[in-house]
């Protein structure tokens, strides 16, 4: 059976809120990554913008779990995870100049599952070995605005093209933009490639094209006009996160620049909605 990351990354990606206690609620996306500890003990990573996290100031986040019953529906089913100390620092391990979060968590057993082998995350080579550049077609998954696709609270999946040249590597281009709809909510989502052009003569390892470029981390807007445009930060950087929760010590990539548009600014992908 060939493994079908769009399916699986769809079961991995959960909704990230938290009430503000003004009726409202800030929305993220986040999902789950399946990286053992050093010792090779299973973990739980939940991956996002490191904005997102930083935007909560409560003690505790609701993540969206999704059941699966016996009948072949689903119950949505959000429970709760503590992202800050008793004295209100974070418990999240973030990136040090990429916005980029991860936490350790206990998922219900069918999310720890669902949650993707680390080696899906693009490295450092995966772009020139796939020939990936401007016109590319990926997705992206998130909950544009607190929506869901369904009741059962399942993300939606949008899909653009590259839009920034060059876009590696990544220690030169950090981030990298997408052409696609982007929404307040969508802050933290995966964006992914699961197929290769059969054009690109030579390509490396063309029949597993299948791989996590990176998170969505921001819009573009120019004079407050949101251009349908988003910034993708590198999945190395979530390499990198990755690493830091087991040695703060651990290496970090000093980049050089940023994708842009410019006279435009960027946005938060992520923002205080009203609850439904």
């Amino acid at each position: 059976m060939v493994w079908d990351l769009s399916t699986e990354l769809i079961h991995a990606t959960v909704q990230l809120e938290q009430p503000l206690g003004d009726g409202t609620r800030t929305v993220g996306t986040g999902f789950l990554i399946n990286a053992p500890a050093p010792d090779g003990t299973p973990r739980t990573v939940l991956v996002t913008a490191n904005h997102v996290l930083q935007k909560m100031p409560g003690a505790q986040a609701k993540v969206g779990y999704r059941i699966a019953n016996a009948d072949g529906s689903w119950t949505y089913s959000p429970q709760t995870v503590t992202i800050r100390d008793p004295s209100g620092g974070p418990v999240w391990t973030r990136h040090p100049s990429r916005d980029v979060a991860a936490i350790a968590i206990v998922a219900p057993p069918e999310f720890a599952k669902a949650a993707i082998p680390a080696n899906y995350l693009a490295g450092d080579d995966t772009f020139s070995k796939n020939q990936i550049g401007a016109g590319d077609e990926m997705m992206a998954l998130g909950f544009p605005r607190g929506l869901a696709a369904n009741q059962a609270g399942f993300p939606i999946l949008r899909s653009g093209r590259v839009a920034s040249y060059p876009v590696a590597p990544a220690t030169v281009f950090p981030t990298f933009l997408l052409d696609f709809s982007v929404f307040p909510g969508n802050s933290g989502g995966p964006v992914f490639m699961t197929a290769m052009d059969s054009r690109r003569a030579g390509a490396a390892d063309a029949a597993e094209p299948q791989f996590i470029a990176g998170l969505l981390t921001q819009q573009v807007e120019l004079n407050n006009e949101r251009l349908e445009i988003g910034i993708v930060t590198h999945a190395k950087y979530i390499h990198e996160t990755l690493a830091l929760l087991d040695n703060p010590a651990a290496p970090v990539t000093v980049a050089r620049a940023d994708a842009g548009v410019v006279g435009a600014s960027a946005a938060s992908a992520e923002e205080a909605a009203a609850p439904d």
